[in-house]
């Protein structure tokens, strides 16, 4: 199986296992880290096993292979589906990287005097990487998301404005995710420069830089071509409730 297959699984019995709870065939990131699970089959087992995980009336996020069409998901007994999109996964494995625009205030070229300052994100400002990501909508985002890996953001008059950094982790692979700008600041170019330098950081380590998108947003997917990005797979996410026992 390829790193970048059944993603999630594997994030989660390898370099991610620290935040995972496990249940049988299924596993699910701590609650305070993020939404996200997976098990390691789909089918009837494998649902079973989720549903032990979270328990009756409990939810989840899934990255599923199927298409994502106007049933967007088989649904099996005693789960409902609560929200979903369509998802294209995509990887900058060409093991080319655009020049980078700046790297901790400096460029790696010649330098602008507008060049932001990027800074590295942490405990202290998870309640400001929750208010922006509640506001953007790049993915889920919660109290402890930002353990999974380096976050790095940009401040315009002491307020985080845009930010980016990596959630899962596989053998070889690191995902690049959270990446938004503030509806005030956008237009400057912040969400390109600081992908450029988190996907340059993960292949200083050795690693491809991959991402997830929502496949109609075609808007982010010609950005994050230009960036060296190309399109490995399509399926969904999709949010299921286990129903609670009557």
């Amino acid at each position: 199986m390829h790193p970048l297959d059944n993603v999630i699984w594997q994030a989660l019995t390898t370099r991610d296992a620290q935040f995972a709870e496990s249940f049988d065939e299924a596993r699910r990131f701590v609650r305070e880290v993020g939404p996200l699970g997976a098990f390691r089959q789909h089918g009837e087992r494998g649902y079973a096993s989720l549903g032990g995980l979270v328990g009756p009336g409990g939810t989840v996020g899934l990255f599923l292979d199927q298409p994502y069409e106007n049933e967007p998901h088989e649904l099996r007994a005693g789960w409902s589906f609560v929200a979903g999109a369509p998802l294209l996964q995509m990887v900058a494995d060409d093991g080319i990287a655009p020049p980078a625009q700046s790297r901790s205030g400096q460029q790696r070229s010649s330098p602008e005097p507008s060049s932001p300052e990027l800074i590295e994100l942490g405990p202290r400002d998870s309640q400001e990487m929750i208010d922006l990501t509640a506001l953007t909508k790049p993915g889920p985002f919660s109290t402890r998301t930002h353990e999974l890996g380096t976050y790095l953001g940009i401040r315009r008059e002491g307020r985080l404005v845009a930010m980016a950094g990596e959630r899962l982790k596989v053998p070889g692979h690191t995902e690049v995710s959270a990446v938004c700008t503030h509806p005030e600041h956008t237009g400057h170019g912040y969400a390109a420069i600081l992908m450029t330098e988190v996907m340059q950081r993960i292949r200083e380590r050795g690693e491809t830089p991959f991402l997830h998108v929502r496949q109609d947003n075609e808007r982010a997917v010609e950005i994050y071509k230009r960036l060296g990005l190309r399109e490995r797979k399509v399926g969904h996410f999709a949010v299921l409730r286990k129903e609670s026992l009557k």
